[in-house]
């Protein structure tokens, strides 16, 4: 239902972005976000996405990144600006969605590879 792309290997303050597409029988979809995981840490929050344009970063995250959406494309973005080698992660897109044939559920993408190194 969500596919995430765009990650890879970035050098130390490249700029790469995210994208996420929803697809599917969708009815609606709510909050969209962006959230990440390093081996060993839990899952966390990197930014998310109302469907009326509300945003929410994280501390370690904002004045760097930037979240988008287009509504009409079910498609959320992560522009990431001066990347530091701390922000390597597997970065999830994750969406509040109603199908016409399913209730509300949470979605989960796949999850693309950012890392930063030289």
């Amino acid at each position: 239902q969500l596919q995430a792309s765009g990650g890879g290997l970035v050098q130390p303050g490249g700029s790469p972005r995210l994208s996420c597409a929803a697809s599917g029988n969708i009815a609606s979809i709510n909050s969209m976000g962006w959230y990440r995981q390093v081996p060993g840490k839990a899952r966390e929050l990197v930014a998310t996405i109302s469907k009326y344009g509300s945003t929410n970063y994280a501390d370690s995250v904002k004045g760097r990144f930037t979240i988008s959406r287009d509504n009409a494309k079910n498609t959320i973005y992560l522009q990431m600006n001066s990347l530091k080698p701390e922000d390597t992660a597997v970065y999830y897109c994750n969406a509040d969605i109603l199908l016409y044939s399913s209730p509300w559920k949470n979605y989960w993408g796949q999850g693309t590879l950012v890392t930063v190194s030289s």
